[in-house]
């Protein structure tokens, strides 16, 4: 029978924090191409792109909560 491993949070805070950063990397790539290619996407890809950033600011703000949570 095979043994769990070991519930080992001690680098969630950390983990967390680098899933902040990078969608906060995300949504500056996607807003740097939008500017970019302003006149080469179509409505409804610029429409796409602009949903995709907010979702991840939503997501910005629950890694936020659970960051404090692990802090």
């Amino acid at each position: 029978m095979t043994m769990a491993k070991p519930d080992d949070r001690s680098d969630n805070a950390e983990k967390i924090q680098n899933a902040i950063n990078n969608t906060r990397e995300n949504i500056q790539q996607t807003n740097d191409y939008l500017d970019e290619h302003a006149d080469e996407i179509s409505g409804e890809e610029r429409h796409n792109l602009e949903h995709k950033n907010t979702k991840r600011k939503r997501a910005i703000e629950g890694f936020e909560e659970e960051y404090q949570d692990e802090k």
